[in-house]
């Protein structure tokens, strides 16, 4: 077992037996059963040998005695205020008519203010910040709940369907491949299924209309044993004769052309019902029911004709859904039609409860990512909610699906054990971006990272310091690649461990390990930390050297024989072989010295300016900007293959490709995150080792990166492979 640190103080992911978890002296790690029980008052203490005093809930204190309140978990009040100024009750459920009001606040303070030192002005300060706050909550929360109540209505008019047979069972399969299609846009949408149907004619039509949804499009479209409610002209008679064309991402994000004999109203609404149940969305409420809303007459004359749905929208927050324009022959105005998949009134779709069988879904990750945090997580953390708060990324950034086994509890931070999948479609926008052969470097860590950190903060560490403004950082960790293989069109199968959990004043940490699989076969492996940060305590980073300065190599040998790579202008060239681009430009120059560095193998440095436009600002996180640190980890990369390449190592190659070599274990350590304001990156690599193989060559260098004045991250034996793909076939 690795040993990792936590600003120079080793640290142990797994503690002695009776031993907390750390080596912190004088920090007590949070124990199984941290919260009371059921209608209970509980006080925990953290104790440390820094001072003394006393906090209540934890989020003043510098050192001393911490009390973190649990409240009563078992009613509605969870964070009783010491100040007596705005204590939240939290509706643990929602009101009958499925629009959910979980922050109802009483006193003039809006949220909880904890107020552990300073005076009055400071008083009226977090007042007027708690206001603000609980206004933009209660706004994310209506416009979620606004479209909530639509789809509600919509699914009142029509009433829930009839009975309808049910489906076979059938064994679950990878993903299957959409042919015929580039790649998809970073932000394009990605369906829970895939299939390689492009067209229905009246008998696969007829059988969507009994819920034979896996019968049409494929075993992709069954998970587990879960009934299927969802299905095709389930309110009014089946009017489309045979879908001629149906792409994922016709028209840009999708496309139906069908051809129908009756009401053109109901054939618009057969359109996107087939678009909705192709996408499998419904996958992700196994008991909702397609509703539909389209601005077209109630009553229309029967016709035969052909209508093309294109789609303009599609989401799965608040409920999954799409919405398009619908052009039918004979009907001179364009029809706007939305369909929903709704749950039945006052069924629950928190974690555990949206579909048979799985915990969390692709319906709660996008949640978790940029919705209501209690349906992803549940109505504990309901107060996380249109706020800054610890989130998935989202976007071509959300990296782990389905949570498929989960030996865990809520409360208990000790230990866990879960298992995750993330389908790798191969038209992901990475594989087109990446100069690598299959996923670039970066996918591997956000994947493994993000499967970890998920079920961690599903456990409740934050739900330890109430009231309190945390955020999610990776601190570091090493990982090795196992085995080398495509994962284009893979289901990577995600089992972590969450090692130990450290609650400290004001932040936690938090250890685990991890593997990843292909069809059983690990390929990836490795260990990481993650903290949970008030805002001081991410005020206060000092870097990896304390606060000092700690200059670049080039920097204090200014007299070093400097030469340039000009990769902007090499990606300019479309023809210019093994290029990272578009979403992966992360450097435009390197410059380098050669037989320069620590190792004196040669030196390289590359500086870039910070756009705030940046496309991963709006990924990583919601409404808490920072680049990610894998993108930082790539960046590097970059730098070490457009040396190679500058080097000639490819010259001699028949057909050369970058790869990550296996069983060459790779850390990092992070302190501190690159915001939208930081002005410029910097970064260098010193190389450690030039191995020739029998195909090509490996190359191993170390690094760091550099906000300005501070070094953040710090990044040891990064590896890459360049060999000849025709060699190794």
């Amino acid at each position: 077992m690795t040993v990792l640190d936590f600003d120079g103080i080793p640290f142990d992911p797994v503690p002695a037996p009776g031993a907390p978890a750390g080596a912190n002296a004088g920090v007590q790690s949070a124990r199984r059963g941290w919260g009371p029980e059921p209608g209970t008052d509980t006080e925990y203490r953290s104790v440390t040998d820094t001072g003394t005093g006393t906090d209540t809930n934890g989020d003043g204190v510098i050192g001393g005695d911490s009390v973190y309140s649990a409240g009563r978990l078992g009613g509605t009040e969870r964070n009783p205020s010491p100040t007596g100024v705005g204590d939240v009750a939290h509706d643990a459920i929602g009101t009958s008519d499925g629009v959910v009001a979980r922050n109802v606040a009483s006193g003039s303070g809006g949220n909880v203010v904890h107020n552990a030192v300073g005076g009055p002005d400071r008083d009226v300060v977090r007042t007027a910040v708690g206001e603000l706050r609980a206004g933009v909550v209660e706004a994310h929360r209506a416009a979620l709940a606004a479209q909530v109540a639509l789809q509600r209505a919509i699914w009142q008019r029509y009433g829930p369907p009839s009975a309808h047979e049910v489906a076979p069972p059938l064994s679950p399969s990878r993903a299957a491949s959409h042919p015929g299609t580039s790649s998809a846009p970073e932000d394009a949408f990605k369906p829970p299924a895939r299939s390689a149907v492009t067209h229905l004619d009246l008998s696969a039509l007829r059988r969507l209309a009994t819920a034979d949804i896996a019968g049409v499009f494929g075993p992709g479209y069954r998970r587990g044993t879960a009934e299927v409610t969802a299905r095709l002209a389930a309110t009014s008679p089946l009017v489309l004769t045979g879908v001629e064309r149906i792409e994922l991402r016709g028209g840009g994000k999708g496309l139906v052309v069908a051809t129908f004999d009756g009401d053109p109203r109901a054939a618009v609404v057969q359109a996107a019902e087939v678009f909705a149940l192709y996408t499998g969305m419904w996958l992700c409420l196994s008991h909702g029911d397609l509703v539909s809303a389209v601005g077209m007459d109630a009553e229309g004359e029967n016709i035969s004709g052909t209508v093309e749905f294109v789609v303009t929208r599609i989401d799965l927050v608040p409920r999954p859904h799409v919405t398009g324009s619908a052009r039918v022959s004979g009907v001179a105005d364009t029809v706007e039609v939305t369909v929903a998949v709704v749950e039945p009134a006052g069924a629950s779709v928190g974690p555990g409860a949206a579909a048979t069988g799985l915990l969390l879904n692709e319906f709660h990750m996008t949640h978790l990512s940029r919705g209501d945090q209690a349906i992803a997580m549940g109505p504990e953390f309901a107060e996380y909610t249109g706020v800054r708060a610890t989130r998935l990324p989202t976007g071509g950034l959300l990296l782990v699906d389905r949570v498929i086994e989960f030996d865990g509890e809520r409360g208990r931070l000790d230990s866990a054990s879960y298992t995750t999948e993330y389908d790798s479609p191969a038209d992901s926008w990475y594989y087109a971006d990446t100069a690598n052969d299959s996923m670039p470097h970066f996918v591997y860590m956000e994947t493994s990272l993000q499967a970890a950190l998920l079920m961690g903060y599903y456990a409740g560490p934050t739900l330890t310091q109430a009231g309190t403004t945390l955020s999610l950082r990776n601190l570091g960790g090493t990982a090795t690649v196992l085995r080398q293989v495509d994962l284009r069109d893979a289901t990577i199968e995600q089992s972590s461990r969450l090692l130990s959990t450290t609650i400290l004043p004001g932040s936690s940490l938090q250890t685990f390990d991890y593997t990843l699989s292909v069809d059983g076969e690990p390929f990836y492996r490795g260990e990481t930390m993650f903290g949970y940060f008030s805002d001081q305590a991410l005020a206060n980073q000092t870097g990896l050297d304390a606060g000092k300065t700690k200059p670049a190599w080039l920097s204090e040998n200014p007299s070093a024989a400097v030469r340039s790579v000009d990769v902007a202008a090499r990606r300019a060239d479309p023809s210019a072989p093994l290029c990272a681009r578009r979403n992966l430009t992360l450097i435009d120059s390197v410059d380098v010295v050669d037989g320069g560095g620590e190792f004196g193998e040669g030196y390289l440095h590359s500086l870039r300016v910070i756009d705030p436009s940046d496309w991963y600002f709006a990924r990583h996180f919601h409404l808490d900007p920072v680049i990610p640190g894998s993108l930082g980890v790539e960046s590097v990369i970059h730098a070490i293959q457009e040396w190679m390449l500058d080097a000639g190592y490819a010259d001699t190659m028949t057909d050369p490709v970058f790869r990550i070599p296996r069983d060459i274990a790779f850390s990092w350590r992070y302190r501190g995150q690159f915001l939208p304001t930081d002005g410029t990156v910097e970064l260098e690599a010193h190389i450690k080792s030039v191995t020739r193989t029998r195909d090509g060559v490996v190359v191993v260098a170390d690094g760091s990166l550099w906000k300005p004045g501070l070094r953040i991250y710090e990044l040891l034996d990064l590896a890459v492979e360049l060999t000849d793909r025709k060699v190794t076939r």
